[in-house]
């Protein structure tokens, strides 16, 4: 499989050597709240993210009745409650979805959304969205993902609680009609402990997958994630709340305000650290390489018409004049056309 190298999400281009797209994962952290939904797309714009990423779900075709609640949304939410109940309370309407993305479009930021059924797929699709990112439940979902591919919008798929050959079964079928993928390594718990980020994964993802890589982050605080820049990962996500005591399943493993600013000013300060894949002087460099590089030298004085070698030649620091040690070859086994004092900068 040959993945695209570059995608394009609106005005931001996703390639490994660019600049890192990061999404803040509102998800249901709005707690089904208008007001609340667009208060955190305003704190996703005053961070500086590329993308504010929300969730779309119709609970009857996403889940039964009387399912448990995963063990980390018991922590944060009523124990009693079932996982329906729970995610009835958090769903949003087509309508506002669409709020949503006109909010956002005021604003200047890219408006993302996950759906989690066929039926959320329809109606983002009728709103049109310009990518959809693919949720860790739905990695081994081969026909839901056949039906995402098919709308030939860019991907993001994660891949939480999955097995490699279960990943590579879900790239199988979204191949065939869709080549616009970001293969994402991602832990699904809420919130992971340090030695589950396993972002050493990132590089297995590189080596069986000719595609482009990003990490879903839920590990606590800024984390994880600003370490999977330099794995060569194009995007980053993560959780993030208006405030993380609030009652609801994501809120404890989110980024406050002041936590996500941080985060992207982290990212982009380690961009400027990775800087270039081109292995050459920089700028600053080549006025210090004069000072500090050294050339050939008389080692002591040199008659005309003596062989120059390392009994007589040296290299010293010259202000960078003369001839680079890196050219000794050239030199040694010469005959000097003139005589050289001790120190003098050997010319042929």
């Amino acid at each position: 499989m040959d993945f695209s190298k570059t995608i394009k999400i609106e005005n931001k281009v996703l390639q490994r050597d660019g600049k890192t797209f990061i999404i803040a994962e509102a998800g249901v952290n709005h707690g089904g709240n208008m007001d609340l939904a667009k208060q955190l797309v305003d704190i996703a714009v005053d961070a500086g993210v590329d993308a504010v990423k929300f969730q779309a779900f119709r609970t009857s075709e996403l889940i039964i009745q009387n399912v448990k609640k995963a063990p980390y949304q018991t922590k944060t939410t009523d124990k009693a409650e079932s996982q329906s109940d729970m995610l009835k309370k958090l769903e949003l309407q087509k309508e506002q979805y669409i709020e949503l993305k006109e909010y956002c479009q005021k604003k200047n930021i890219i408006f993302l959304i996950t759906p989690f059924d066929e039926t959320s797929l329809k109606e983002l699709e009728e709103i049109g969205v310009v990518a959809y990112k693919v949720a860790s439940t739905d990695t081994t979902n081969l026909p839901f993902l056949k039906k995402i591919a098919q709308t030939k919008k860019p991907i993001f798929l994660s891949t939480g609680m999955s097995y490699l050959e279960e990943i590579r079964s879900a790239l199988t079928e979204i191949f065939t009609y869709n080549k616009d993928v970001v293969l994402m390594q991602c832990t699904a718990n809420y919130p992971i402990q340090y030695d589950e980020a396993n972002l050493n994964v990132i590089n297995t993802f590189q080596e069986n997958f000719n595609i482009l890589t990003g990490y879903s982050d839920h590990s606590i605080g800024i984390g994880a994630a600003p370490y999977a820049l330099p794995m060569g990962v194009c995007m980053i996500e993560k959780h993030f709340t208006i405030n993380k005591a609030d009652e609801g399943p994501d809120h404890l493993a989110s980024l406050d305000p002041k936590e996500l600013k941080e985060l992207v000013r982290e990212v982009r300060r380690i961009e400027k650290f990775l800087g270039s894949f081109e292995k050459v002087p920089t700028a600053s460099e080549l006025k210090t390489r004069k000072s500090l590089q050294k050339n050939l030298v008389a080692k002591t004085a040199i008659q005309k018409g003596e062989i120059f070698s390392d009994e007589n030649v040296i290299a010293k620091r010259t202000g960078g004049e003369g001839i680079s040690p890196v050219k000794y070859t050239s030199v040694f086994g010469q005959r000097a056309k003139k005589a050289f004092q001790a120190n003098e900068i050997i010319v042929l």
